[in-house]
């Protein structure tokens, strides 16, 4: 029951917050793109610390020094929306590679682009390929770090799987590093149930890999970190330490 009410209350202050942000974004949206991304990122952590006081879901990151000092290719395992808030509390500029549906939705749409994403037909095959990868070299070019969930979709607590090779891709493409971080959101914010779990998030942030070689080996290497993280991780609602 506590559950229950507490994530009412979140999805109650949360849509609130999203109404009110949204009527301030709409004149944003003709700033310069800096602004733009700072009223995206206002947002994201807004709505972090609201989960944190309403339903008393916190996050602890691990492995900031392996952030490297230039825009990368960030891959990451996908459990729940609960990780496209929590990034934007680690990297002040993101553009996610998203489904180009997401940007249709009223109000969340409309601020999803406020961040410069890239919007793919996932149904497109190579042409969408071939978008990330000229999109995305213009966004790490000005700045931007680069998000791509590489499965695809959400899967549930300590579960990863299979992964695209599209995050590599453009990383070698673009010579940028390769970033692996790995997540249990699915563990307090379930892909089958709208209540959310109290306890600590984990965000393990892994060694830099560089950009070199074939795209399906350095694919594997992000792959077999972030799954192994996972496992070690487990799925309680205190995850272990690192």
């Amino acid at each position: 029951m506590i559950r229950t009410l507490r994530s009412s209350l979140f999805y109650v202050g949360f849509t609130a917050w999203t109404l009110i942000w949204a009527i301030f974004a709409l004149p944003v949206a003709l700033l310069p793109l800096s602004a733009r991304v700072w009223n995206s990122r206002l947002w994201a952590r807004t709505g972090v610390g609201w989960l944190h006081w309403s339903c008393g879901l916190r996050y602890r990151i691990s492995g900031l020094e392996n952030i490297p000092a230039t825009p990368c290719v960030v891959v990451a395992n996908h459990q729940s929306a609960l990780e496209t808030l929590l990034l934007w509390c680690i990297f002040p500029r993101l553009s996610y590679v998203l489904k180009q549906e997401l940007l249709r939705i009223p109000i969340i749409g409309w601020g999803l682009r406020l961040s410069w994403p890239i919007g793919i037909d996932r149904d497109a095959g190579k042409r969408a390929l071939v978008q990330v990868i000229e999109e995305g070299k213009l966004r790490l070019a000005a700045g931007f770090n680069v998000v791509i969930f590489p499965e695809g979709t959400r899967h549930p607590c300590g579960a990863v799987g299979p992964f695209s090779s599209t995050a590599a891709g453009l990383a070698i493409r673009a010579h940028a590093p390769l970033l692996p971080i790995a997540v249990n959101t699915g563990c307090f914010w379930p892909r089958a149930d709208w209540r959310k779990r109290p306890g600590v998030v984990e965000l393990r942030i892994g060694p830099v890999l560089a950009a070199e070689g074939k795209a399906a080996v350095l694919n594997q290497q992000a792959q077999n970190w972030i799954t192994a993280a996972v496992e070690e991780m487990g799925t309680e609602s205190h995850p272990k330490a690192p």
